[in-house]
């Protein structure tokens, strides 16, 4: 692995694992074919703001993923189904195991699944997107909600808003209408109804955690046995995680997640087009303390070293 070091932690920008095939790259995660049915998912220290790929990465932001993952997997598991095998690297297939220092902690073998082309997402506050077309339109995704309401808002019930996969760029929001047209109507409302489903039960433990889980966003995919969640769970890149005790609408909220760094970026004036910005170390430091935190709040664990 390519590894860049700073005073705060080691940071992982990118992999190297020459005799293994690569699947695909993404904005933080690099996927290995291992076997046909198999994949190594390996969740890297970069961190995307704006749709870009910043210069800077966060310390330990691939292990927060992959063991928040792997917490909310097993929590969800009686409600869905999902494409972990193992995150143990001693029982990886032998050719990954000379890897094992580089996996441990910050890697998952799954089984490969056709994943659906839209991302599942749910909201139960206003905020983000929506709070910006609800001001425009009062509805979000083609949603009408109640007039009235202000930013960070409870919603009177958690709703569905689907978006594209951009394979770059920036995700489109949808309407559910929309959302049939490219998975179907039957897969559509199971799409649906899992998404809503794993959403209340997590929030509900979050919240004893003192966690808002404001939004968030799935991916699903089929296997053989059927539709399973995949790749990362309600981790600080896919979610708004609020503090409770602090929680206030009618403003932006302090948040466990990314918007410290994309505010970051709005004071520096950014014009959100390459090249994109390194972060002081500050900002680097700041940031995985967040995602630390949101770790060790959420499981009630220390974040394993790797």
């Amino acid at each position: 692995m390519t590894q860049v070091t700073n005073s705060a932690d080691s940071i992982l920008l990118r992999t190297d694992f020459p005799d293994l095939e690569l699947h695909a790259s993404g904005k933080v995660r690099d996927v290995y074919c291992v076997a046909s049915d198999r994949l190594l998912f390996v969740a890297t220290d970069r961190i995307s703001a704006f749709d870009y790929v910043l210069a800077s990465g966060i310390p330990a932001k691939g292990r927060v993923l992959t063991q928040l993952s792997l917490f909310w997997f097993d929590f969800l598991k009686d409600v869905v189904p999902n494409h972990l095998i193992t995150a143990d690297v001693n029982q990886y297939p032998e050719p990954l195991k000379k890897y094992a220092a580089d996996l441990r902690g910050r890697s998952m073998l799954v089984t490969r699944a056709n994943m659906y082309p839209v991302e599942c997402v749910v909201r139960g506050y206003l905020s983000g997107s929506g709070w910006k077309e609800y001001q425009k339109t009062g509805a979000v995704c083609g949603i009408k909600l109640p007039a009235g309401l202000k930013e960070s808002d409870k919603l009177p019930e958690p709703i569905f808003t689907p978006s594209t996969k951009a394979a770059s760029g920036h995700d489109e929001n949808i309407s559910f209408d929309e959302m049939v047209k490219h998975v179907g109507k039957v897969d559509s409302v199971k799409l649906r109804d899992l998404t809503l489903g794993v959403y209340q039960k997590a929030a509900d433990y979050a919240l004893t955690k003192g966690i808002i889980i404001a939004d968030t966003k799935f991916e699903f995919g089929q296997t053989a046995n059927g539709i399973v969640l995949a790749d990362e769970v309600l981790t600080p890149d896919s979610s708004r995680f609020w503090p409770a005790e602090s929680y206030a609408p009618g403003k932006a909220q302090f948040s466990y997640d990314k918007q410290y760094v994309r505010d970051y970026l709005e004071e520096i004036h950014w014009e959100k087009k390459p090249p994109a910005p390194a972060l002081p170390e500050l900002v680097q430091k700041n940031t995985s303390a967040k995602y630390v935190e949101a770790y060790r709040t959420l499981t009630g664990q220390e974040l394993p070293l790797g």
